[in-house]
């Protein structure tokens, strides 16, 4: 500090020394135009390498999700035996012997048909008495139906079947 090569401030009781940039050469404006042009491609040259970087990052992003090799190979693998049983499946449903025909068929939907119609009438005229009968009846149609022994189809979780 004495010989005038660092400088020297005071801060309270703390000393601070630095570098006394006067004595350093000024660059000129021509320097500092080619620093900034410097400063510039090499901004331009990190925009270039952080997109390229990211490019990679996806790409291996995708490639780490994908399936290797082996992978697809055993899935193909895997497929044609899927493929083959369809295949053996289908011969033995198109060779079977004991086909139904279409009239065969169309008579036994008709008498499901037949059968759910008179389930549902049925159906609706017990109902129909047994509400008649708990309408002077004191207690509750729980109670009714313990005592009388009537099971109904909802106790045993049968559902009418759709049209």
């Amino acid at each position: 500090a004495q010989q005038g090569r660092v400088r020297e401030k005071a801060y309270g009781k703390q000393k601070i020394y630095f570098a006394d940039q006067e004595q350093l050469p000024a660059a000129s404006d021509a320097e500092l135009r080619g620093l900034d042009g410097e400063i510039a491609a090499r901004s331009a040259q990190l925009q270039a390498l952080q997109q390229s970087c990211r490019h990679m990052e996806a790409e291996l992003k995708d490639l780490n999700s994908s399936m290797t090799t082996p992978e697809i190979a055993r899935e193909i693998e895997a497929l044609r035996k899927d493929c083959a049983s369809y295949t053996e499946k289908l011969e033995r449903i198109k060779s079977a012997t004991n086909h139904v025909t279409p009239e065969e068929k169309e008579k036994v939907c008709r008498e499901q048909q037949l059968y759910r119609r008179e389930w549902r009438q049925r159906k609706r005229m017990a109902t129909e008495l047994l509400d008649a009968i708990l309408e002077g009846y004191p207690k509750s149609k729980k109670q009714f139906f313990e005592e009388v022994g009537i099971e109904t189809d909802e106790d045993h979780g049968v559902v009418l079947p759709a049209t």
